[in-house]
């Protein structure tokens, strides 16, 4: 069974070193599992890796890179 860790927007952000717009924006996008709505939102953190931080300061060294799409995007209609 896989493992889940959730937190909120704020969290993730600091996980992968992304604003929390840019959270928000996967999870619309269909790259982040969301867990209720609104203010009570959370977030798998073991969907993604962590950034690469400083050891000593934790200081944001390199920010993780964009989740995949888990859904495909829609297919345009023939004309």
């Amino acid at each position: 069974m896989p493992s889940i860790a959730l937190g909120t927007a704020a969290d993730m952000a600091y996980w992968t070193g992304r604003p929390i717009g840019t959270i928000w924006r996967w999870a619309s996008e269909g790259r982040l599992t969301v867990y209720g709505t609104g203010r009570q939102a959370r977030y798998d953190l073991m969907e993604v890796e962590p950034a690469e931080r400083d050891p000593d300061t934790r200081e944001l060294l390199t920010p993780t890179p964009a989740p995949a799409l888990k859904r495909p995007a829609p297919v345009a209609a023939a004309a």
